[in-house]
């Protein structure tokens, strides 16, 4: 007997996008496409080059749905999702990221360039097949080596504008980067006990919630460096260094608080404070590109 669920809606096929997680992504695509211009984006790569990295990251969401369904049943956080709730069958999510993927090569070739493209396809891969199928069940360093591929939205963004992948991209990479590991093990934490059931090597699994707390202040840290290095190169000015200190020394408190405090709340705030201080930080630069306030060497 067919015991899928016929009442399907557009709402769940929106789920499997993972669309608060796209959105963050096109933020910082549109921060590179803006940063790439001095005198403002055209508007069909504006909003097509949006789209078309849009779409490739949205497929990525899904295979990352379609490979964890069997361990998405049995964690509480992800249990109430489209696949493991047999709302969609899986070969029409399959379905549904092979056409998203397509249309936003087409797209992305049509109205930006090649380099973004293969860039988008890359990443969309690296996301879905390198770190879903592999590295998050292969190693506790996951995160960190997969994490390239979530970083790239401000590269494609960057790309869309010049065709080319000038230092400054990768510099925006390097930020995002950094900044996955503290990011995503606070959640680790959160969700710790869930990880452990269904067998997947997150850090505070394998090496504990203490040693986890030390390496996301020793990561914030480092994201505090990396933060910085827009203003040493000329990139950026008054106003994001500015920006960068506030909004490092805010997770960077948040960070320290977690590693001496048994607080299990404070693992999931310190993990939506790192949400908020990735746009913000964003802006910061974006805003400073636009509005250069220099500090002049006396």
């Amino acid at each position: 007997m067919n015991n899928m669920n016929t009442d399907v809606t557009w709402r769940d096929y929106l789920e499997l996008c993972k669309p608060k997680v796209v959105l963050l992504m096109l933020i910082t695509a549109v921060v590179g496409m803006l940063l790439a211009s001095e005198h403002g984006v055209d508007w069909k790569v504006l909003i097509f080059g949006t789209i078309g990295i849009a779409f490739a990251a949205s497929s990525a969401a899904i295979v990352n749905h379609f490979a964890d369904q069997r361990i998405d049943a049995v964690m509480n956080r992800t249990k109430n999702r489209p696949l493991p709730r047999k709302r969609i069958e899986a070969k029409y999510a399959l379905g549904f990221a092979f056409t998203l993927a397509i249309l936003s090569m087409i797209i992305l070739c049509v109205f930006t360039n090649v380099l973004t493209a293969v860039l988008s396809l890359v990443a969309l891969l690296g996301y879905a097949v390198f770190y879903t199928l592999y590295l998050k069940h292969a190693t506790p360093q996951n995160i960190v080596i997969g994490g390239i591929a979530g970083a790239a939205p401000p590269l494609l963004g960057w790309t869309a504008v010049t065709g080319r992948a000038d230092p400054e991209a990768w510099l925006l990479v390097l930020i995002i980067f950094t900044w996955t590991p503290p990011h995503f093990w606070a959640l680790a934490i959160h969700r710790a006990q869930e990880y452990a059931k269904v067998n997947v090597p997150m850090l505070p699994v394998t090496h504990g919630i203490p040693f986890t707390k030390l390496c996301i202040t020793l990561y914030t840290l480092l994201l505090i460096a990396v933060s910085l290095l827009p203003v040493v190169i000329g990139m950026s000015g008054l106003i994001y260094l500015l920006s960068a200190l506030i909004l490092g020394g805010i997770f960077l408190g948040y960070a320290i608080a977690l590693q001496r405090s048994d607080n299990k709340l404070l693992a999931m705030k310190t993990f939506q404070v790192s949400i908020w201080y990735l746009l913000f930080l964003f802006c910061g630069i974006l805003i400073d590109h636009y509005i250069p306030i220099w500090i002049t060497p006396m």
